[in-house]
């Protein structure tokens, strides 16, 4: 029995001439030939670009020189993923902040990224110098020592690719800032489109149909001469009367849309307690908020969480074909944590451009988390994850 595990660990244990050692291997003899294309492209382009950047054509040239060792950085990159197991993040493209040539020519002279990319590809020469004339004596003569050579000459190669290759943390998350605030941006500006829409179509239709019937009562007032001319008057005027109750009751849900008062007044609980009573699940739905004390999130995270549960519960009702529902809330050291939980059909995809999607990134305008497990056949869960941020520390 002893023989037959000790048998099966050795199987197990990767061999020191296995397939990633191989992969090393010719990983560092490439880099002599890839050394020498991209040192020659490199302090070509530059040279030329900088000799000639007094004139129109050098900047460009001197550009196209720094997109190019983008390139080969990001060939670099792969090829670090493949031969020596090295998890480097993919680089953001470029993003003119202006569109034409000149904004591409702006991005690439100012992208710290690509100067990084030259410095790789001038030091690529002396180090694929080294690291192919090591590998090629080991080969052929070192084979005791060529799995441990091979291990330290990757982890060199793997500082250099992390040094150099990767993208600067400071550069992505700038980026991601900006994709953010083009999410609120879009978000407030359909939020506004639709509010726009709804006094249109609804409240200011219903107060124009309103003025017209009470001026048309009011002129049959004053010419009124019979029991039924006056009669016909107090129909038209209690028509009016409905119309006002319409007008009122459609202000009231799209104030309570823009921001509902209770949330101000009472909070979490109380809100989703009155958006969890307007739902039409059959079985109902349990609504659980346990925020830990008085203390109460930022009114922003407040907002994002009761109109992402309010939508949530809306999709429940409409497609979900749901009997029950549930909606937990809790604080989690400085994260709020909501989770909607449904018996439904499932199938639900934020990647299909649903309605999820327009939640999950106003989710992550806050850098919070959307997730979404729906299976064909459900159930389906949604969990959210919203920064905590307290009254009294914004104050």
């Amino acid at each position: 029995m002893k023989d037959q595990v000790d048998r099966e660990e050795k199987a197990a244990r990767p061999s020191l001439y296995g397939r990633q050692m191989w992969l090393q291997v010719q990983h560092m003899l490439l880099n002599l030939p890839l050394g020498i294309a991209g040192f020659v492209f490199t302090v070509v382009t530059l040279c030329v670009g900088l000799g000639l950047a007094v004139t129109v054509l050098g900047l460009p040239l001197l550009a196209a020189g720094l997109a190019g060792s983008r390139w080969l950085g990001a060939l670099a990159r792969r090829r670090a993923r493949t031969a020596l197991g090295s998890e480097v993040p993919e680089a953001a493209p470029l993003a003119p902040v202006r569109p034409g040539p000149a904004g591409w020519v702006v991005a690439c002279l100012t992208d710290g990224l690509s100067w990084r990319s030259v410095l790789y590809g001038v030091l690529l020469l002396p180090w694929g110098i080294i690291g192919f004339a090591v590998t090629l004596v080991l080969v052929l003569v070192g084979w005791p020592v060529l799995p441990w050579a091979m291990r330290g000459l990757a982890a060199v190669e793997r500082m250099l690719v992390g040094v150099l290759l990767c993208p600067n943390a400071l550069t992505e998350r700038v980026r991601e800032l900006e994709e953010d605030r083009g999410a609120v941006v879009d978000t407030a500006a359909a939020d506004l489109r639709r509010i726009e829409r709804d006094l249109h179509d609804g409240a200011q239709a219903r107060l124009v149909a309103l003025a017209m019937d009470l001026g048309l009562a009011r002129e049959r007032l004053s010419e009124s001469r019979t029991p039924e001319d006056v009669a016909g008057a107090a129909r038209m005027v209690d028509a009016a009367h409905g119309e006002v109750k319409l007008a009122l009751r459609e202000l009231r849900d799209l104030a309570r849309g823009i921001h509902p008062a209770v949330l101000t007044d009472r909070g979490l609980d109380a809100a989703l307690s009155a958006v969890a009573a307007r739902c039409t699940v059959p079985g109902g739905v349990k609504v659980h908020v346990d925020l830990k004390g008085s203390e109460r999130p930022d009114p922003a995270v407040e907002g994002i969480a009761y109109f992402t549960v309010s939508e949530l519960l809306t999709n429940v009702s409409k497609h979900a074909a749901a009997r029950t529902a549930t909606v937990d809330v809790w604080r989690s050291g400085d994260r709020l944590m909501l989770v909607v939980q449904d018996d439904g059909r499932g199938g639900a995809d934020p990647r299909t451009g649903s309605g999820l999607a327009g939640l999950a990134e106003r989710v992550g305008a806050v850098d919070g988390v959307f997730l979404v497990e729906s299976p064909a056949g459900g159930p389906t869960s949604v969990t959210v994850e919203l920064p905590w941020r307290t009254r009294a520390a914004r104050a």
